[in-house]
């Protein structure tokens, strides 16, 4: 995006990818389809240590550009929940479609080069495995440490501490938790259950899916409120959102006397969710539940309180929390400050979007403002 922006400026543009290929991540997301954008992309829904910083980038470069590019390329597309957009074929075509953009503009993309050394003396000099290059203008984008498997590194990091810029502490983000101790014998039956569930840390909620799993739990719910999660800290799981899960049983208790817990669990989570989170109470009839006994049992689905003991780290997560400090870039151009002709774009700055799109649009609106800045 930020080549393809810059070149139809009139500039010349060299594109340097490490991989064997461009766009590795664009091809694996979305199952393969590419969640490209989402219909709405408000500054609210990323998190920075400045949490204006986006602002300039998103306001120029908003989803309606991106997905105007989509429609001139005849892609189809679809809707999804709460606004995430999705190729109807392949996210090889968001590939083609920005590759045949970049070579309609002339930009210079070679592939399979390993950057050895980056030096600056008035231009910037890159050694690489393919020779050395020069130019007044360099620009990172080589993305954080999400899914190594593709390539992913603390490259872009690694060139900013040279050139003195801060860095805050990279963590993994949009991740599953793995469970430890009582809390995993209790979900690793469950694995493969998923049911609605609201999940909080502090202020910030997420209602959509959780996913039980052998190892803890994942789903999209769980994935969003990890990146807001440091380690020692617990979350809240309602499974029973938008229902008055005490004044329910009692109801219920009265209509189906002899019926158990787990049964009448059953007909608002699932059986086998029910089944657990009935475990510990009496195995009889509902008319032999007290009311303090169904006062416990609706707090503990309403408010299960969930102690990760760690993430699924970087090899699963989708993308990096923290990164290249926004202190001392700009906001507009991407530009760093005190370094005149060093941008930095994407996943290296400490900008990270929610579920849903948000991630890739962050990449086209930043790579936007420095190619419109080169």
């Amino acid at each position: 995006m930020c080549g393809l922006t810059a070149a139809g400026r009139g500039r010349r543009i060299l594109i340097l990818e490490r991989n064997r290929g461009p766009g590795a991540k664009i091809l694996i997301s979305g199952g393969g389809r590419c969640n490209f954008t989402n219909r709405e992309a408000p500054p609210e829904r990323f998190l920075s240590t400045n949490p204006h910083f986006c602002k300039s980038a998103l306001s120029r470069f908003p989803p309606q550009a991106f997905i105007a590019m989509v429609e001139r390329h005849r892609i189809a597309y679809h809707e999804k929940t709460l606004g995430q957009l999705f190729c109807d074929g392949s996210a090889r075509e968001i590939l083609t479609m920005l590759l045949d953009e970049c070579a309609a503009a002339r930009v210079d993309l070679r592939t399979n080069v390993q950057i050895n050394e980056v030096s600056h003396d008035g231009r910037f000099r890159v050694v690489t495995s393919h020779g050395d290059f020069a130019a007044p203008k360099l620009v990172l984008a080589s993305g954080g440490l999400s899914i190594p498997k593709i390539g992913a590194s603390g490259f872009a990091y690694d060139i900013v501490r040279r050139f003195g810029l801060p860095i805050i502490e990279p963590r993994p983000g949009l991740v599953p938790f793995r469970l430890a101790g009582d809390q995993l014998e209790l979900v690793r039956p469950l694995s493969g259950n998923a049911v609605e569930a609201e999940v909080s840390r502090g202020r910030q909620k997420f209602r959509e899916s959780v996913l039980f799993t052998h190892r803890g739990l994942s789903g999209p719910a769980i994935l969003q409120i990890s990146s807001y999660w440091r380690e020692g800290q617990t979350i809240a799981v309602d499974l029973g959102p938008d229902r008055d899960v005490e004044t329910y049983l009692k109801k219920r208790k009265r209509e189906r006397p002899r019926a158990e817990l787990k049964t009448l669990l059953a007909e608002i989570i699932p059986a086998r969710v029910a089944e657990a989170f009935a475990s510990g109470y009496p195995a009889t009839g509902a008319a032999n539940l007290s009311d303090r006994v169904i006062a416990g049992v609706a707090e503990r689905l309403r408010r299960w309180q969930v102690t990760p003991s760690e993430t699924e780290g970087w090899a699963k997560a989708e993308v990096t929390v923290g990164g290249i400090d926004t202190a001392g870039v700009s906001s507009k151009t991407m530009e760093a400050r005190g370094v005149p002709g060093l941008f930095v774009i994407g996943e290296a700055v400490d900008v990270t979007g929610w579920l849903g799109g948000y991630n890739f649009q962050w990449a086209w609106s930043s790579g936007f403002a420095a190619g419109q800045a080169i």
